[in-house]
């Protein structure tokens, strides 16, 4: 199964950059390597981190940090999905018709 970890913060007016680098930086040094890694940016200076990883839903998976609250706007979000659908293809075959 494939289950996504979706991190998203946004910085404090001007800082965008610094963040971007930092989720860069504790991206790079995860306790784990995922699947695939994405990085994203968006205005306001919001950053999106993205890791893929071969694993159950619940499995325990290395997740970035909250950064030091001088550099966010705001709280981090985070989100956890699990895969159903791959490139028009049903993620879970031969899972059955419940999953």
């Amino acid at each position: 199964m494939t289950v996504a970890l979706m991190w998203e913060a946004r910085a404090v007016d001007g800082r965008g950059p610094e963040l971007l680098e930092w989720a860069h930086a504790q991206a790079e040094v995860l306790a784990a390597a995922p699947v695939r890694r994405e990085i994203l940016r968006a205005p306001q200076g919001r950053v999106l981190v993205i890791t893929w990883w071969d694993a159950p839903y619940e499995a325990e998976l290395p997740e970035l940090p909250e950064p030091e609250a001088e550099l966010i706007a705001r709280a981090v979000h985070r989100w956890r999905f699990e895969s159903v659908e791959a490139d028009g293809r049903d993620a879970s075959a031969g899972a059955g018709p419940n999953g």
